[in-house]
Parts: structure tokens; sequence; C-alpha cells
């Protein structure tokens, strides 16, 4: 049969999962909106931003396709695993006809869609995370599944048992990995490497994976199910999942405050995907820029456009071209005027015992620890020379005050004290004043209707 499309899989974080598969049927309807709405979201944007049309020899010709794309939606509700798991994902089916700006069908260029599929998974994450804190009020907090890897982000306040009654199948693929890591040093003499490390939990996840259920059940009876069967393991907590994850999300919220630090996040950005690729391109920004938005802000609902924003930042600031397409970080940017640490993230880049991810990190941390110095040294500064600035502004003024006192007492001495002025006379009406030029208003008249103006020499001080 022709490969007519392609099968983009929207799923949830696991905690999600047990809150939507356990909770009440008021919270299993909200998830499954927030997965409807981060699904539609992230389609609309592979729509807008990604999907092109590819026409002539070899796809030379490619231009954004036109009256969207066509889209299948299918939902399955559980796992693979021996014992039947909640898994809420959906199989978005994307065709491979779309129309091109002429008007005529032509095929999708999937090259320019699978290249974008990371991005495309971490803005569906960060969609989700949004929607499920706005209606449920929910916090979002990052959990480490695998040492060394990257941490996901689970709602806060869900018990840990609950975690592992529902990914048994990392548990399976656990369970397989010390055969084939034997088998791997047996055969090339030293132990796997990072990315044999990876190939072989591939081959361990299509070892233990089980076959399709040919007997299909209703969601109904597998929620008693599922409920049943967390109840055995002792997570007592089922019947309290909603109160639960409010506490901690008051818990949270007391201390920590999301706001997104855009300098921050472009440094940290940076420092990450060049740790973690050496040269990259701006769909490896953008995605790591998306999972800066999702640890920071916590399930809080980001500006349209800050993601792109900050790769902006990145790209502007601390990148230089290394081909057509590609670009690596600008390390004299990272490190201006400092040439003792221009190579101080090479060292932490290239650690041998630790995960590319804790290079990554290491990087990151180093370089923003950096920038948050060098604002300090510049407030210190800043109010320095503030404080100096407003010492000789009032010496200044007193060394005036005295000169005006010095002139009046000399001025006395010599001609005696000054006669008080008589009542003013009001002058005639259409009669300038000797002293008031054509055109401008009196300095008195000025001051009467300005009443809040204040004069230069009292805002030197300020």
């Amino acid at each position: 049969m022709p490969w007519l499309g392609m099968d983009l899989t929207c799923r949830v974080p696991s905690t999600a999962q047990i809150a939507w598969a356990l909770g009440d049927d008021e919270h299993h309807l909200v998830l499954e909106l927030c997965q409807d709405t981060a699904r539609d979201k992230t389609l609309a944007w592979l729509e807008e931003s990604v999907a092109q049309i590819r026409w002539g020899s070899g796809g030379k010709h490619r231009k954004p396709i036109r009256d969207g794309l066509i889209v299948a939606v299918f939902r399955h509700y559980e796992s693979r695993a021996t014992e039947s798991k909640p898994l809420l994902h959906d199989h978005a089916v994307v065709s491979i006809r779309a129309r091109r700006p002429d008007g005529k069908w032509g095929n999708l260029s999937a090259d320019s869609m699978l290249e974008n599929i990371v991005a495309a998974g971490t803005l569906h994450t960060l969609y989700f995370m949004e929607e499920v804190s706005a209606r449920l009020g929910c916090v979002w907090e990052p959990r480490e599944v695998t040492p060394s890897r990257r941490p996901v982000m689970e709602i806060a306040g869900i018990d840990q048992r609950l975690i592992g009654w529902q990914s048994t199948r990392r548990q399976q693929i656990a369970d397989a990995m010390p055969a084939l890591v034997a088998g791997y040093e047996e055969r090339q003499g030293h132990p796997p490497g990072e990315r044999a490390a990876y190939a072989l939990d591939c081959q361990a996840a299509d070892q233990t994976r089980p076959p399709k259920r040919t007997v299909a059940r209703s969601l109904s009876e597998l929620r008693d199910c599922w409920r049943r069967s967390a109840i055995r393991v002792g997570a007592c907590t089922v019947y309290r999942l909603a109160e639960r994850a409010r506490a901690a999300a008051a818990a949270v919220w007391a201390r920590v405050r999301p706001a997104v630090d855009i300098a921050l996040a472009a440094v940290e950005t940076v420092a990450v995907v060049y740790a973690m690729r050496g040269a990259f391109k701006r769909r490896h920004l953008l995605a790591e820029a998306r999972r800066h938005l999702t640890y920071v802000l916590r399930g809080q609902p980001h500006q349209p456009g800050l993601d792109e924003q900050m790769v902006q930042s990145v790209v502007d600031d601390y990148t230089r071209p290394v081909g057509r397409w590609m670009m690596t970080a600008d390390l004299n940017a990272l490190y201006p005027r400092d040439t003792e640490d221009q190579a101080a993230l090479r060292p932490l880049t290239r650690v041998p015992s630790n995960s590319r991810y804790e290079r990554a990190r290491l990087a990151a941390d180093a370089l923003t620890a950096q920038v948050l110095a060098v604002r300090r040294g510049k407030e210190r500064k800043t109010d320095v020379a503030t404080v100096e600035q407003t010492r000789r502004t009032f010496e200044a003024v007193v060394k005036m005050a005295a000169k005006l006192q010095d002139g009046i007492r000399d001025r006395a001495l010599a001609y005696g004290p000054r006669t008080p002025p008589g009542p003013a006379t009001a002058p005639p009406p259409n009669t300038q004043q000797p002293d008031a030029q054509p055109g401008r208003t009196p300095p008195e008249e000025s001051r009467e209707q300005h009443p809040t103006r204040r004069s230069g020499r009292g805002q030197g001080g300020v």
C-alpha cells in the first residue's frame, strides 16, 4: 500500500494520565478538553509555520501550503502493557496531499514536517500544561525519570506510588536492559556510550512490546479496572487526587514566582543546545526555548510569540554561522572581553564521566551565574555613581547658598538695610510691563500656572 500520510502522536504526561483515568467525571472531561485544545493549537502551528508543498524535479520548488492541512484524529486510551494501563493519546494522521499556491494539488514536504517534530512536541506540552493549570488550578514540577537525563514536567501532588503503577512499560524496558548491556560489553569490550545506550534502550522497547489487544473494552470498563488496580497497589490517594493537587499547588506558589527573563533564557538556551549538539539549527533553539518556558512558568500562560522572541535573541547575540543553515555558539559573545574564561565552556561540556545533558546543565548554570554576576557588578557601580552625583550636587548647593549669604551681608554693610517695598500697583489695562518680553509669560505667572513644576536644581539630587 502506498504511503498516504504521516502519523503524529500527541500524548500527555504520566501524572495527567493518572488524573484523567482515576479522577472524577468532571476532571476526566476537562483533561480531555485540555488535550483537544493543545493538539489543535500544535497542529495549527505546524500548518502555519512549518508545512510546505513541493513540486518540480527533486522537489526543488517549495512554498507554504494553501487552504491548510487535511488531518484525521483518532483517540486511544490504553497502553500496550501486559496489564492494561491508562495512556491518553491522539493519533493525528496528516494527509500527504495538499494544495499549492496556484490551487493545484501536490505532495506535502515530509522532511520539513519531520524535522520539526521535537519543536511541535514541546509546544504541545507547553499548551497542555497551560490549559490544565488554567482550568483545574494545578501546578507543574520537574521530575527526573532517568538519572542524568532531561526531567519531565508532572502535576504536583500526585502520589509516587501511582506514578510507578502507571509506568509499567518503562519498568519492563529497564528489566530488559542488563542483558542487552552485557551482550554489548562482551562484543565491544567496553561499556556502551550515550548513543549506544539509547540504541539499546530502543531495542529493549521493541523486544518487550506486547501485541495489540484483540478484544476492545469500553472506557467506563477500563476506568473501573484501572481504579481497582491502583487501589490494590496501596495507593489510597486515589479518592483525593484533586484535593492533594490543589494543596501542592498552593505550596509551590508560596515559594515560586514564575517570570521569564529574556536575557537569561537566551543564555541558557544557547548553552544547552551548544553542549548537546555543537552545531544546530533554529528549530533546535525553538524546542529548547519552549522547554525553558515549561520549566520556568510551570503552567502559567506565556505571551504569544515569546518563544520566537527568545530564539531571535539567541540568534542575534550569541551565535555565528557555520554553514548555509547551521550555526553554533559564539563564545566571544558569551565571554566578552574575558580572554581567560573564553575556553571555560569547553571543559564544562567535555567531562567524559557526565552525560550530554549533565554537561549541558553545567554550561548553562555557569553562563547564567556569569550574567547574574555582571548584573550585580553593574548595579553596584550604578549605586556608587548615584551616591557620588548626589554628594556633588549637595556640595554645589551649599556653596551657592553660602555665596548668596555672603553677598547679602556685604551689601547690608555697604548700603545699610534695604527698605521694604510698598504695595504693588496694578499696571493699566493693555499696557505691557517694562521687564516683560513680547510673546513670553512672566516667571511669576508661569509658576502659578504650573505649581507642580520643579526647578532643575532640585531635580539633580533625586
